[in-house]
């Protein structure tokens, strides 16, 4: 399977996840359906992860997969830690998880994933499964992700604080649930600052709305 095929088998995979570089910080926003085909297997699953107080993962594709790759990189950015004495930069840990990624991509593990956080400025980087990464200022993956994109492409902008840019990626989610039969449920909706990494109450998601 060539490199393209496989990122449409994921891009196929029911979800839809979003990240945005704000002024301030990154926003990250997912469904939390999970999907075997045309089964819904679970109507409340993470698909946004905290790598770190400053670094958050979305996933999208095989759960066992990302999931795994979640533990993998807490572990990997806590030993970072522990032996530079100072914290993993955001790129260094995108990069790091590509390295990972490329290493087993005759077994691939079947994830898209989306990878932010802060140190001197936000950054946001999209990792395929083959370790391909490119660096983005708003991007969307999973089955939701074309819906998704045309209300991101109308309503994002990058100069803006997270404040503002919280119900744009609550919306695009919400667009895509609407269509997608992929995506569904409720509205995870997260930011990452200087303060830190801070999941939204799903109330304060309702009323964003």
């Amino acid at each position: 399977m060539d490199s393209e095929s496989n990122r449409e088998t994921v891009k196929k995979t029911g979800t839809t996840t979003v990240g945005l570089v704000c002024k301030d910080g990154i926003v990250m926003a997912s469904d939390r359906r999970a999907t075997m085909g045309y089964f819904i297997a679970s109507k409340d699953i993470d698909k946004i992860y905290a790598i770190n107080d400053h670094i958050a993962m979305t996933i999208a594709g095989g759960v066992g997969d990302a999931q795994m790759l979640v533990r993998w990189m807490k572990a990997e950015a806590k030993l970072y830690e522990l032996k530079q004495e100072k914290k993993i930069s955001v790129e260094a840990a995108a990069t790091l998880l590509a390295n990972i990624l490329a290493q087993y991509k005759y077994f691939p593990f079947y994830v898209q994933l989306l990878l932010g956080g802060i140190d001197e400025k936000p950054r946001l980087f999209s990792v395929d499964m083959l370790g391909g990464v490119t660096e983005e200022k708003m991007t969307s993956t999973g089955s939701g992700s074309p819906i998704a994109y045309g209300v991101l492409e109308e309503l994002f902008q990058e100069d803006k604080p997270v404040e503002a840019n919280l119900p744009i990626a609550a919306k695009a989610v919400r667009a895509a649930m609407r269509r997608d039969a992929g995506s569904g449920e409720n509205i995870d909706l997260t930011s990452i600052t200087r303060q830190g990494f801070k999941r939204m109450d799903r109330e304060d998601v309702k009323k964003l709305l």
